[in-house]
């Protein structure tokens, strides 16, 4: 089992910035590929940024050169680091912890971010 918490979530104006931080305990996360999905109201939740056990990170378009996801094996802890925001990045933002070629999948409960025009 893995427990994933994030933090850093809030409220910013357009253009800001806001760094998301999910912590994990339980199994070593090292062994898992971890990721940021988000979910807007009336939407479906999207893959937003990932980062496999090797550092490998891949993005979605829409976020691509302005988020940066990394990860600190020895802290257990994966970030977000957002800038530039949008008022389309508004959404609730979970944590994703998923165990390469398995259905092993694990998710924190989220946290809200909301980019003001």
């Amino acid at each position: 089992q893995v427990q994933l918490v994030e933090s850093g979530g809030g409220l910013v104006q357009a253009g800001g910035s806001l760094r998301l931080s999910c912590s994990a305990s339980g199994r070593t996360s090292s062994s898992y590929a971890m990721g940021w999905f988000r979910q807007a109201p009336g939407k479906e939740r999207e893959s937003v940024a990932d980062i496999s056990t090797g550092g490998i990170t891949t993005y979605a378009d829409s976020v691509k050169g302005r988020f940066a996801i990394s990860r600190d094996n020895a802290k257990n802890t994966v970030s977000l680091q957002m800038n530039s925001l949008k008022p389309e990045d508004t959404a609730i933002y979970y944590c994703n912890a998923k165990l390469p070629f398995t259905p092993t999948n694990y998710w924190g409960r989220g946290t809200q971010v909301t980019v003001s025009s």
